[in-house]
């Protein structure tokens, strides 16, 4: 992992360094999260008031697999402290649109996930404004009536949701995800309640407002952080606001943020949100297991039917719990260029794929797979009495059977079947002698 230029101590740095402390105790006095979490949303609160020193703006996902998780609480800490907050979970697209682009607040949106399943217009504009509003100067155009004429709404500010659940995947990799757990009776939190928790919060929201109007956005703006080894383009474009943060407070935020980001985000790597990823590792996993004659290549049915044979994937309930079919994972595999075609195997001939086709897709999308394991060769350790092998020699007939070579990155040269030369007498002579693969 690349260790951060440290910045010489001032005033300014102890005081970021200490108003990240504050917002971390802030948090954990209302919340159960893990130390990497509470990280994350202490600096990701004083992004919300560096906005303007950012060029993109990590969302937070609040997730949890059940209710009373404390998904809606984490917003309410939240809506205490960050900039400019605007809490909703029912607002119209108009309105919608038309807030953020006139107050550029630090949205909290609750419920996202019955948001993405209800009114359309709402679910169309909500995911428009987070995949547009993650870059600085992301806006999206709207035809206003009654004239028509098209009009603007810049959508970049913070945000962060909540709900049950997955995001669509353009908005996932645009965010921290931060998974809840329900409580267990043995622990405990402080009560909340929002009129008490904004008085107790004003001293540190106005400290927060003061440091957001010093020399540190300047300071900010011309930050560009080292990365932790391994991220790639987005993540590198989720974290940096947040190590830029953690760099200029100095002390030991440089490590902390980038111990946490490593955690958060290597997991949502490993656990892989696309399902077009999880369709084709699945696949190479198929083709690597296959052996025989029909290793290279196989037909559109069977390979559905192996798909959905695989434990927690998602494809023996695909299509309403009708599984994945051979038309259904042509249309998956589409977007990539790969296209069913026909095929020969052992068994006759119909429409499937070769394992050629997916190489391309595999290189792209796909980390290297391991290495598969090259089998090990038995020396033969008995004596073999061979002193004149002139006897043997090659032929080709009836009795000779032909043995197919895989085409396969490593292919084996086989052997040809040999048989004792006859003698002068007319009679084979007999030799030991030892056949197998080269």
């Amino acid at each position: 992992m690349s260790t951060p230029h440290t910045q010489q101590p001032t005033d300014l740095h102890f005081e970021t360094a200490t108003l990240l402390d504050s917002c971390c105790e802030l948090v954990r006095r209302h919340v159960l999260l893990t130390s990497e979490q509470l990280n994350v949303l202490a600096v990701w609160i004083l992004h919300t008031w560096a906005i303007e020193a950012a060029d993109f703006t990590p969302y937070l996902h609040i997730t949890a697999p059940e209710k009373e998780c404390g998904k809606s609480r984490v917003l309410d800490v939240l809506e205490t402290v960050v900039r400019k907050p605007e809490k909703t979970g029912g607002m119209s697209a108009a309105a919608l649109m038309r807030t953020v682009n006139s107050d550029s607040p630090t949205l909290l949106l609750d419920e996202v996930d019955t948001t993405f399943k209800g009114n359309r217009d709402v679910a169309e504009a909500v995911r428009g404004i987070l995949n547009e509003g993650f870059r600085r100067g992301g806006n999206i155009r709207r035809c206003k009536p009654p004239d028509w004429e098209v009009q603007t709404f810049h959508v970049f500010c913070p945000k962060a949701l909540a709900g049950i659940g997955r995001v669509p995947d353009t908005i996932a990799s645009r965010s921290i995800t931060v998974e809840m757990r329900r409580k267990r009776k043995s622990e405990s939190v402080e009560d909340f309640r929002m009129r008490d928790a904004k008085i107790a919060a004003i001293p540190l929201v106005e400290r927060l407002l003061a440091w957001s109007e010093s020399e540190a956005i300047e300071t900010l703006r011309g930050a560009r952080p080292e990365f932790p080894d391994g991220f790639k383009d987005r993540q590198q474009d989720v974290s940096e606001p947040l190590l830029a943060i953690a760099d200029f407070a100095g002390s030991e935020w440089p490590a902390r943020i980038r111990q946490s980001l490593s955690v958060i985000l290597g997991a949502e790597v490993s656990e892989d949100t696309s399902l077009g990823v999880t369709l084709l590792s699945g696949i190479r996993n198929i083709f690597r297991t296959r052996s025989g004659m029909d290793s290279d290549r196989i037909l559109s049915a069977e390979l559905a039917s192996v798909l959905r044979e695989i434990e927690g994937s998602p494809w023996p309930d695909w299509d309403n719990g009708r599984g994945l079919n051979a038309n259904g994972l042509a249309k998956r595999l589409k977007p990539y260029g790969i296209h069913p075609g026909t095929v020969r195997i052992s068994s006759g001939t119909g429409k499937g794929y070769k394992r050629e086709d997916f190489t391309d897709a595999w290189e792209r999308y796909l980390p290297p797979a391991p290495e598969e394991p090259i089998p090990s060769v038995t020396p033969v350790t008995t004596p073999v009495d061979i002193v004149d092998c002139s006897p043997f020699k090659a032929v080709t007939d009836s009795h000779v059977t032909e043995w197919p070579i895989r085409e396969s990155p490593r292919q084996s040269s086989a052997v040809t079947a040999v048989t004792a030369a006859k003698g002068e007498a007319g009679q084979s002579e007999s030799k030991r002698f030892v056949s197998g693969v080269l």
